[in-house]
């Protein structure tokens, strides 16, 4: 049975939309973060890192998806009317929580810095931090211009996300 016409436009204008590519970013620059860390290993306040990335990037998937499938009504209390602020307000948690991430991300990165010597042979986090730094800034970025964007249509009383 071929999808409702309703239903698969929806899906185009969304996935089509500004805040459909962003949450797309979002999600692949989230999944990048957390995957090149826990590939590898890590330790201390490293933990934070993975814990901010895979939070953000769970609830994005979510957000992504109900918006997606247009089952905003479905959740209690964020849902419907309030869909845009719930938007709002995980952009702007995101963007908060990401900036000790880089913080911690560029600290971790230059203690390793010693190790980004040819004639070095031991194991060394430094490329894995250093990419895990750009993933989370990329992050961190994504979810500041979402979160610009999101209030920007608040702001002039639009009430629907696409």
């Amino acid at each position: 049975m071929p999808p409702q016409p309703e239903v698969s436009t929806h899906f185009r204008d969304f996935l089509k939309s500004f805040l459909g590519i962003i949450r797309i970013l979002q999600i692949l620059f989230g999944a990048g973060l957390w995957v090149t860390i826990a590939a590898n290993k890590y330790e201390g306040s490293i933990h934070f890192v993975l814990f901010v990335a895979v939070l953000f990037w769970l609830l994005t998937l979510a957000a992504f998806f109900i918006t997606l499938l247009d089952k905003k009504d479905l959740v209690p209390i964020l849902g419907g009317d309030r869909w845009l602020l719930s938007n709002l307000l995980h952009d702007i948690a995101a963007a908060v929580l990401y900036l000790p991430v880089i913080g911690v991300m560029i600290y971790k990165t230059e203690r390793y810095a010693y190790c980004n010597l040819e004639q070095y042979k031991h194991n060394c986090l430094y490329k894995v931090y250093l990419a895990a730094t750009v993933f989370a800034c990329l992050g961190a970025v994504v979810y500041l211009v979402s979160a610009v964007y999101v209030g920007c249509r608040k702001c002039r009383g639009e009430q629907t996300v696409v």
